[in-house]
């Protein structure tokens, strides 16, 4: 029997959605103030996903103002398949609303969006056998629309909202041997994350309660699996039942730190008594039927191709001014949008950190510009390893805080900027008593990270200042390249975790 590992989808990707076409599961995630927005993978198994491309990946779909704080911007999006279309529903909170848009092909090309004034986020689609569509939005409340042209033909109604818990969210409906089930979570997106269910006969309810709510969370649990919830439902081809949901993994002495954000999870379903039943998501498990495992995934990006690859992400704006492939054949260029990644409007190029152990280098070429590595949180909390003028420095921003804590002189012409992010040095939580070791950097924080400059360690530092926990928000680490004056190239970008 084969078994999967637990995120199937690591690093930052929360608010998962999974729909089946035939043999193969689409499935697409949150993507905040980033673009492209709202990644695409695809599977045959449910279990190894490799990203297609992103939904939103032009600015006539996903225009992010700079105002656009970080956190907000596209909110959780749904995906279904429908008469031969694929459909994705999805929130730009600040910048529009609710909209739909439609493809033929998963990959794209997806159409401009068509906008839905309805209140709430985290919206959901469903049809029923006469072909109307059901729309339902956080609160929980449900109207019948017409996708095509974004109309309001019926409602919105409100329906049930839970079992109490605040924020009642994330909701689906689902139509299963005559019943229409309503999926959804309760208790923030927090450790207090659950997921409950109810059921009736039609999308306006009226919907009773399941005998067992939540159905599932892991709050109260000293599980390494914390914050399960958003959670949505597929039927595999052999007709067993799984759930895609999101939770994180917390690391570091107490209250722990997450540091990857909310990651994409999967664990199985089984009916009883018409209800659905879902065990503790589990870090390791049985594997459903179907096994389709894909090739590794090159460690290194040479730049050698003629467009980026799908999960590069930059903060609200890409401008085609600011970045370039074809400048210098091999190398990334990129040119200076605003003088500091402490406001919006900067040119960062980066990638989602997926593994808590994990080193990145790229190999810089600074000419006269000011370049190099950072790692993001947002514009207040991020650690850089910066090059200009001779002297490579790192620099920790963290919150009102900033100060150049490391500098040394570097010889001109390019080099390489290594992060290492490591979890060795994090003490277990049965280690109470100071001592030698529990004073020294990112000894009670989630991992430490060091920055070098070709070779030479330059810093180390407590990675707990770049967090959920501290910087607030929904988003995870993201690691990338930047130019804050002038420009600067890149010769390659390569990310490996801590097992290779």
């Amino acid at each position: 029997m084969n078994v999967y590992d637990n995120p199937v989808v690591p690093g930052f990707h929360p608010d998962p959605s999974v729909c089946r076409v035939g043999e193969d599961y689409y499935l697409v995630c949150s993507s905040f103030e980033y673009v492209p927005g709202v990644p695409i993978f695809h599977s045959r198994d449910l279990v190894h996903w490799r990203q297609i491309g992103n939904v939103l990946d032009r600015p006539s779909q996903l225009d992010l103002p700079a105002d656009v704080p970080a956190s907000g911007g596209v909110f959780a999006p749904t995906i279904r398949h429908h008469d031969g279309r694929f459909y994705m529903i999805t929130t730009n909170v600040g910048a529009g609303g609710h909209f739909v848009v439609t493809a033929e092909d998963p990959e794209g090309p997806w159409s401009d969006p068509v906008w839905i004034d309805l209140p709430g986020v985290d919206p959901d689609l469903a049809w029923d056998e006469d072909g109307s569509c059901w729309c339902t939005t956080s609160g929980n409340q449900v109207a019948r629309i017409d996708p095509a042209t974004g109309k309001i033909l019926e409602g919105p109604y409100p329906i049930w909202s839970g079992t109490g818990g605040k924020y009642p969210e994330a909701p689906h409906l689902y139509q299963v041997d005559g019943w229409w089930y309503l999926l959804m979570s309760e208790g923030g997106t927090e450790r207090g994350h659950a997921v409950s269910i109810a059921r009736g006969p039609s999308p306006r309810g009226p919907f009773e309660p399941g005998p067992v709510n939540p159905i599932l969370t892991h709050r109260g649990t000293d599980r390494p699996i914390q914050s399960t919830g958003h959670a949505d439902l597929v039927q595999a081809a052999d007709g067993t039942w799984w759930m895609i949901l999101l939770g994180a993994r917390p690391r570091g002495y107490s209250p722990e730190y997450q540091v990857l954000g909310r990651e994409t999870f999967l664990t199985p379903v089984r009916w009883e008594d018409g209800w659905p039943v879902v065990g503790p998501v589990e870090e390791r498990h049985p594997a459903p039927a179907a096994w389709h495992p894909l090739p590794e995934e090159p460690y290194r990006d040479d730049f050698d191709a003629g467009a980026l690859a799908p999960y590069w992400i930059s903060p609200r704006s890409r401008p085609d001014g600011s970045w370039s492939l074809g400048d210098r054949p091999g190398w990334l260029t990129l040119r200076a949008t605003g003088p500091t990644l402490d406001r919006p409007g900067h040119t960062f190029v980066g990638r989602r950190q997926q593994h808590h152990d994990c080193r990145v280098a790229a190999r810089l070429d600074p000419g006269s510009g000011t370049a190099g590595l950072s790692v993001r949180m947002d514009e207040a909390h991020h650690y850089d390893l910066e090059v200009s003028e001779g002297r490579a420095r790192v620099i920790a921003r963290i919150g009102p805080l900033r100060q150049c804590v490391a500098e040394r002189p570097v010889p001109p012409g390019p080099l390489t900027l290594t992060l290492d992010i490591r979890t060795r040095d994090v003490l277990p939580p049965s280690v109470i008593e100071p001592t030698a070791e529990a004073t020294g950097v990112g000894a009670r924080g989630p991992d430490t990270i060091d920055f070098s400059a070709d070779g030479a360690l330059l810093a180390s530092l407590d990675g707990r200042y770049l967090s959920t926990e501290v910087a607030t928000g929904f988003t995870g680490r993201v690691i990338g390249m930047y130019v804050t004056e002038g420009s600067a190239d890149f010769d390659w970008f390569d990310y490996r975790s801590g097992d290779v």
